[in-house]
């Protein structure tokens, strides 16, 4: 609900997703998930934009019932060219990314 990942021995535990883009290759869970999305978006906590390799249903929705910007099928080259840090300008309506590298 802070935007805080708490998930143990995750990646990105213990760093800000708020207001960042998200990039992960596909979502897993359950249903409650859009709605976790949505209720992070309400509270201000939520991600900037989502961009996925592979979406499915729960981030999809989640991403849609929250007016977040959401990439599905982002290129591997796209994908794999992104690192944290970088600032990422994203165009859901044309299914465009810009990425600008950190220093």
């Amino acid at each position: 609900m802070t935007g805080i990942v708490v998930e143990k021995g995750h990646d990105l535990e213990g760093s800000s997703i708020a207001g960042k883009v998200l990039v992960f290759p596909t979502g897993k869970g359950s249903t409650g998930g859009s709605y976790m999305i949505y209720e992070m978006s309400k509270r201000g906590t939520g991600p900037a934009a989502i961009l996925n390799l592979r979406s499915e249903p729960v981030v999809a929705v989640g991403a849609v019932i929250s007016r977040i910007p959401m990439i599905d099928k982002l290129s591997r080259t796209s994908f794999q060219d992104i690192s944290s840090g970088d600032h990422v300008k994203v165009d859901a309506c044309k299914g465009e990314i810009t990425i600008i590298k950190h220093d």
